[in-house]
């Protein structure tokens, strides 16, 4: 009986020792920390801004015109340089010349590789997209155009898809937009400036001056504001731009926002709604750069008043809206670039107004891109001279 019973329980142990090991063995393992950047070692030059202390920490020089940048989920970045260049950023530092496999890209003006974007579900799909001035069969003609592509290894781009290209051509140089954000409902938006011909804006049957909307496979929704129109495009989700470098879609109430450029003062910071025509160059708040007058108007039935504007113009580029937890006071704000007085600027909001704004790295560079990573932390582009920065908060706390 008692050999029994020893037996027993020496099976019983056995049993539970084979169940706890299998559930160890089939345990989920812990995500691994996102790291791009290591920690900075000098925390000395603190920045006391109105709510958050930080550092500005800067991780790489010597870059020609950086103009959109991409967080990829192993570590890496993605950095696009205006004269059409891709570079790689691995262990914190650039790895390559540029990558292989990018389309003809008419670097004039204004004109170059743009923005780039990876698709919200990139760790399935593998889908980067990114903007850039494509060139006509006309001499000197160009256009904005969109392609997304797959990395191969570190070093090639392969599976290349142009989805869009904005009609017609152009000889002009300057006013390409070209910003591009995912809605995570499947929808792509990105900008598209007027091309330098004030008319385009408030022309459906182009391109230029628009806000388009596409399933991000390049497909047209059925429920675009204009599908149905025949003589307009009808990738257009509203109008009425003069030149759009910055869109934001906030993914816990969907609102879309987008900065432009005015002219002489009159850039805008705007909620975009499908289908509005936002004024240019009917109205606005700005004037020609030789101070002539544009128009008497700034506002007008049926087309949609800024939630802010800007006089003198900043020239806005880039923007993010932050909602990390290592910038708690931050959560809520939106971080606009200046390309005219070198700043990032922060704009605290409140039911949708703008309630207060805040420089921020200021007089370091001109702000091209401000992107809020995976890892949390704010980065930016600056242009003259050519850097990617960090702002590393120092004790954020709710107290601060």
């Amino acid at each position: 009986m008692k050999e029994k019973m020893n037996k027993g329980l020496h099976l019983l142990f056995l049993g539970i020792t084979t169940m706890l090991i299998g559930c160890q063995v089939n345990q989920p393992e812990q995500e691994e920390k996102i790291i791009y950047f290591e920690e900075p070692t000098d925390l000395s030059s603190v920045i006391a801004s109105d709510k958050q202390k930080y550092v500005i920490d800067t991780l790489i020089e010597e870059l020609m015109n950086p103009w959109g940048m991409a967080f990829l989920p192993n570590g890496n970045m993605l950095i696009t340089e205006r004269s059409g260049k891709l570079l790689l950023v691995k262990d914190g530092k650039v790895a390559n010349d540029s990558i292989f496999g990018l389309p003809p890209i008419l670097a004039k003006g204004q004109g170059g590789l743009l923005d780039i974007r990876l698709h919200p579900q990139y760790e399935e799909n593998g889908w980067i997209y990114f903007s850039y001035s494509s060139p006509g069969e006309e001499e000197g003609s160009l256009n904005t155009a969109i392609m997304r592509a797959k990395l191969q290894g570190d070093s090639t781009l392969v599976n290349q898809e142009k989805l869009f290209q904005a009609l017609p051509y152009s000889t002009k140089r300057h006013h390409f937009g070209d910003r591009i954000q995912f809605d995570g409902k499947g929808y792509m938006y990105f900008t598209v400036g007027d091309r330098g011909h004030r008319p385009n804006a408030q022309d459906l049957s182009v391109h230029p001056g628009k806000v388009h909307r596409l399933h991000d496979d390049g497909r047209i929704p059925e429920d675009n504001p204009f599908v149905n129109i025949d003589t307009a495009m009808h990738e257009i989700y509203s109008y009425g731009h003069r030149n759009p470098q910055g869109l934001v879609i906030d993914q816990a109430t969907g609102t879309i926002w987008e900065h432009e450029h005015g002219p002489q003062g009159g850039d805008e910071l705007n909620t975009i709604e499908a289908g509005k025509n936002y004024g240019w160059s009917i109205i606005t708040y700005g004037i020609n750069y030789d101070s002539t007058i544009i128009t008497t108007d700034t506002v007008m039935a049926g087309m949609e008043e800024p939630v802010t504007f800007w006089r003198p113009s900043i020239a806005p580029c880039g923007m993010a809206l932050t909602n990390s937890d290592k910038y708690p006071n931050w959560k809520g704000n939106l971080l606009v670039g200046s390309l005219k007085f070198r700043y990032l600027n922060r704009v605290e909001l409140e039911n949708g107004k703008v309630v207060k704004e805040e420089k921020l790295i200021d007089q370091i560079g001109r702000v091209r891109a401000v992107e809020q990573a995976p890892d949390g932390y704010i980065y930016a582009a600056l242009e003259s001279p050519g850097l990617i920065v960090r702002l590393f908060p120092v004790n954020p706390s709710p107290e601060q």
